[in-house]
């Protein structure tokens, strides 16, 4: 994974210039999981799979995230227990 890229995404994804330069050993669990769901999305796939992304995420990470995945649009299947996450994610790729 490139890590330019991976800091691109956790820019976007509320990451200040000062976390990145953190040791990750540091990071809280949220954190910890946006570095995760970056290196996810910067690896090429046709499909991604995610397994309750939102876990340890606080409120406003999870609107990054679904702003992330709505500008992205990548292919996804999200396993999540999060309704309204979902509709809002949903609602980019599904006309009902």
């Amino acid at each position: 994974v490139e890590e330019h890229r991976v800091k691109a995404i956790l820019r976007k994804m509320g990451f200040s210039r000062a976390q990145l330069e953190r040791d990750a050993s540091c990071f809280s669990s949220g954190e910890r999981r946006k570095v995760l769901l970056a290196a996810s999305l910067c690896q090429q796939a046709h499909l991604y799979l995610w397994d309750e992304p939102l876990n340890y995420l606080d409120v406003y990470s999870r609107r990054q995230l679904e702003d992330l995945i709505i500008s992205c649009k990548p292919s996804m299947l999200i396993v999540e227990h999060d309704k309204t996450f979902c509709e809002a994610v949903n609602a980019q790729y599904c006309k009902f």
